[in-house]
């Protein structure tokens, strides 16, 4: 047996006996607004604990919810929220948007529609297996008398929870990248957590008119690629696939993370600019370690021009890390 191989399996047995209980012994309480708080109330609770989701005992309310309810111009009709004389007359009313009650605007994106929780006798592996698939986030029972381990399951909200993250997965294996070196120095490439299927919105375009878009894709951040003479013939569409463009920032709901509610309006026609990138050729451990430093969902992969050629996603790095350890656990002597 390889040396590598040997190594994925000594990281598969560590992850294993790893629970995620472990992660979250030393995280704070879990940060919970009230049922009839206001969307403003929310914002202001996620702005002070510096967090970009709170849980409600019929969903999760995240920054994108919020942002995606404050972009719904109320000129405008939508099949939630048919416009009304008062509402055309008020037009764009900030104040009035962010009065609403909180739950109303649960399922405005579709991680919303649903919580998530992990016993915390829970293994790692079983833990990636869940955020690999595209949970971003789970609750975790601070106190859990079960001595069977559950694997993610949905779950009404309680209280004594803590939140556990792909952000927070992520961050453990990055810190423990010597355990987990076979699997690490790789490319991403190599790894297959490369995705090179990636839409993106160019810098002309306003960021309430992309959060329109993003909403209707279900997607939570996008790539800002440069401009182009012919943009205007390409039938208009806000989000598209635009091929090898030049990369120049990201717009991602966690951009709004520490911003108060006085300031959103002016933040909905602002131009924004944040940008972490890697390489085919790099390795997923640095990509993680470049994800978890910056705190983002998705790194940008570019070639040696600054093009953008695809895109390395969490839950890509999470489905890789734990597909190669599963087949070396599975390799024969």
């Amino acid at each position: 047996m390889s040396k590598a191989v040997e190594g994925r399996r000594a990281a598969c047995r560590w992850l294993r006996e790893t629970k995620v209980g472990d992660l979250v012994k030393e995280k704070r309480r879990m940060v919970e607004v009230p049922y009839t708080a206001t969307l403003r109330d929310t914002l202001n609770a996620l702005v002070a604990n510096n967090v970009v989701a709170v849980p409600h005992y019929i969903g999760i309310v995240t920054m994108l919810d919020v942002l995606i309810h404050i972009a719904e111009e109320e000129g405008e009709d939508t099949a939630s929220s048919p416009r009304t004389a008062a509402a055309a007359a008020r037009g764009f009313d900030l104040e009035h948007r962010m009065s609403v009650p909180v739950s109303s605007i649960i399922g405005h994106s579709l991680e919303g529609l649903s919580l998530w929780t992990l016993n915390p006798n829970t293994s790692l592996m079983d833990c990636m297996e869940a955020f690999s698939k595209g949970v971003h986030r789970a609750m975790v029972p601070v106190e859990s008398r079960a001595e069977h381990v559950v694997a993610a399951e949905l779950e009404e909200a309680s209280p004594g929870y803590r939140m556990l993250t792909q952000k927070d997965l992520l961050a453990y294996l990055s810190a423990s990248r010597d355990r987990l070196a076979a699997v690490l120095t790789p490319s991403v490439a190599e790894m297959g957590a490369l995705n090179t299927a990636v839409f993106s919105v160019t810098a002309a375009a306003r960021v309430i008119d992309t959060l329109k878009a993003m909403r209707a894709a279900s997607l939570s951040s996008v790539p800002i690629v440069a401009a182009a003479d012919d943009d205007n013939n390409a039938g208009g569409d806000v989000l598209a696939q635009r091929g090898r463009r030049r990369l120049v920032g990201t717009l991602s709901a966690t951009d709004l993370r520490g911003c108060p509610a006085e300031r959103l309006q002016s933040w909905l026609y602002l131009t924004v600019r944040r940008l972490v990138t890697c390489r085919r050729e790099s390795s997923l451990g640095k990509v993680m370690e470049a994800a978890a430093a910056a705190r983002v969902h998705r790194v940008w992969a570019v070639d040696g021009e600054g093009l953008l050629v695809g895109l390395v996603s969490l839950s890509d790095m999470l489905r890789a890390v734990r597909e190669s350890l599963l087949a070396a656990e599975q390799e024969l002597p």
